[in-house]
C-alpha cells in the first residue's frame, strides 16, 4: 500500500516522530521504515505535514501488526539489556547512547527509564555511575524465576545476566538447609533459597543492599526465613560458627580472601559455591587450590563437585564457579 511518509535522516528519527505525533499527523497503523540512513514516517495528512515544513514522499508501507523494535528506527541492531522497567546501555559514545535511547523510547520496548553505564563497578559497595537518558529515577522491580526484587541500580550491584547461574545454584537447595550468603546484595540467591525452605543468613556491607534485601524478603513472603546482617561477613557472623550446610561466595574478584570465614561457618558437611575470576589457561585451579589450602588444615576433606564457566569476563579471563563439598575427615 502506498502511503505518504515524512522523510528525514535517521539521526532525527525520534525528534521527527515525536513532533508528528504531537501534531496528530502520525499514522500509527503503518510501519516506520529505515533505508540508507533515512527514516520514513507514515503520516495521515500529507498536505498538513508539508505545511509543517516536512519533506513528504509516497512510499510502499506495510500494516503495523506487532511491536516496533528499536532496530527499525535506528537502522541497526542496538545492544541493551533490561532490568525491570529499566533499559541499560553500554555505549562509550554519548551521542550514540542518546540515539539508541530515543529509539528505545520510540519503540514498543516496555520501559520507564533508559540509562547508560558511565563508569565501571567500583568501591566497597560495587556500584557504578550512570547517565540517565530517559525517565526520572533508577529504582525498579526485577522479576526472576517467579520472584520479585526491588532495587536501585545507582545504590546496589545487580546483574540480570546471572539469572540462569543463580537458578542453577538455588535448585540444589533442599528444605531445612542452613545457608550463608556472604555477599547477598538485594537477595537474588537468598530469597529463592528461603522460598525452597532453607534458613538463610544473608550478609552485605552495603546498607542500601540490606535495606532492599529485607524489603524483598517481605515482598516474596520469606522474611521469617531470612536473617539480614549489615557489615563485613568476617565481623558479623561470630555466632554462626559451624552453622552452615551451604555457603554462597559470589564476590568473584576477591572471594578467596574470605575462605577462612567460609570454613569457620561451615558445618561438618557443607557445600561451598566459590565464584572466581581466572585465566582461561587454568580457570579452576586457583580456586580449588585456595579452598584446599584453608579447608584441609581445618580437618576437612575436599571434593570438587562441579566446575562451571559462568561467562567470559575479559579477553582470556573467565568468571567461573566451583561447587565444592567439604566434610569433616
Amino acid at each position: 500500500m502506498t502511503t505518504p511518509c515524512v522523510r528525514a535522516p535517521v539521526r532525527e528519527g525520534e525528534a521527527t516522530r515525536a513532533a508528528l505525533a504531537e501534531r496528530d499527523l502520525l499514522d500509527g497503523d503503518r510501519e516506520i521504515a529505515v533505508e540508507d540512513g533515512e527514516i520514513f514516517v507514515p503520516v495521515v495528512d500529507a498536505a498538513a505535514a508539508r505545511e509543517a515544513g516536512y519533506e513528504v514522499v509516497d512510499r510502499e508501507t506495510t500494516e503495523r501488526d506487532g511491536p516496533t523494535p528499536p532496530a527499525e528506527v535506528l537502522g541497526f541492531e542496538p545492544s541493551y539489556e533490561r532490568l525491570g522497567d529499566i533499559v541499560i546501555l553500554d555505549e562509550d559514545d554519548p551521542e550514540r547512547a542518546r540515539e539508541i535511547a530515543d529509539a528505545i523510547v520510540e519503540s514498543d520496548v516496555p520501559c520507564e527509564t533508559v540509562v547508560n553505564r558511565a563508569s565501571k563497578v567500583a568501591g566497597e559497595y560495587r556500584v557504578r555511575e550512570w547517565d540517565l537518558l530517559h525517565g526520572e529515577g533508577t529504582e525498579t522491580v526485577h522479576r526472576e524465576y517467579g520472584h520479585e526484587f526491588a532495587l536501585d541500580v545507582a545504590e546496589v550491584y545487580f546483574s540480570p545476566r546471572l539469572a540462569t547461574e543463580r537458578h542453577r545454584v538455588v535448585e540444589q537447595v533442599e528444605a531445612g538447609e542452613r545457608v550463608v550468603d556472604m555477599f547477598a546484595g538485594v537477595g537474588p540467591f537468598a530469597v529463592p533459597m528461603a522460598a525452597r525452605g532453607a534458613d538463610v543468613l544473608a550478609c552485605d556491607v552495603n546498607p542500601a543492599a540490606i535495606r532492599y534485601l529485607r524489603e524483598n524478603a517481605e515482598r516474596n513472603g520469606v522474611a521469617d526465613r531470612v536473617t539480614a546482617l549489615e557489615g563485613d561477613v568476617r565481623e558479623t557472623t561470630a555466632d554462626y560458627d559451624g552453622w552452615a550446610d551451604r555457603v554462597v561466595m559470589n564476590l568473584p574478584h576477591s572471594a578467596d580472601e574470605f575462605l577462612d570465614t567460609a570454613v569457620r561457618l561451615a558445618g561438618d558437611d557443607c557445600v561451598l559455591h566459590l565464584y572466581d575470576m581466572a585465566h582461561e589457561d587454568d580457570p579452576f585451579g586457583p580456586g580449588e587450590r585456595a579452598i584446599r589450602e584453608v579447608a584441609e588444615p581445618a580437618g576437612y576433606e575436599v571434593e570438587v563437585v562441579t566446575k562451571r564457566e559462568v561467562r567470559s569476563y575479559a579477553p582470556h579471563e573467565l568468571n567461573v564457579c566451583l561447587d565444592v563439598r567439604i566434610r569433616r575427615a
